[in-house]
């Protein structure tokens, strides 16, 4: 991020003029700029086989909050759809949350 600044969203965003050690790799619009300048990006679906244990998905929750999680190995209880591990303020949870909220990016970096 240091070295190609200007591709990544926190001038438009938070108006930065230099990258913020503290806070910036933990910003998702940075996540995703990084994975879709790194990793490979896949397409967003809505069935659960195209998701597999280590991608990461990002979502927009209400209230245009964006968010960030991780697919795991194990599944709802639907037996079909993965859960993911995410942060949403009380500290790291496993939960059926794939399809709760729409989905703005998937990676498998």
């Amino acid at each position: 991020m240091r070295d190609n600044f200007s591709a990544y969203p926190s001038t438009r965003i938070w108006g930065l003029t230099k990258p913020d050690s503290n806070i910036d790799h933990r910003r998702v619009p940075n996540l995703q700029t990084f994975f879709k300048r790194h990793g490979t990006m896949l397409p967003i679906t809505n069935n659960a086989d195209t998701y597999k244990a280590g991608d990461i998905v990002t979502w927009m929750l209400p209230g245009n909050l964006p968010h960030i999680g991780i697919v795991v190995d194990t599944y709802a209880v639907d037996n079909k759809t993965p859960l993911i591990v995410h942060n949403i303020g009380a500290g790291s949870q496993r939960e059926d949350v794939l399809f709760r909220y729409k989905i703005t990016g998937h990676y498998r970096y």
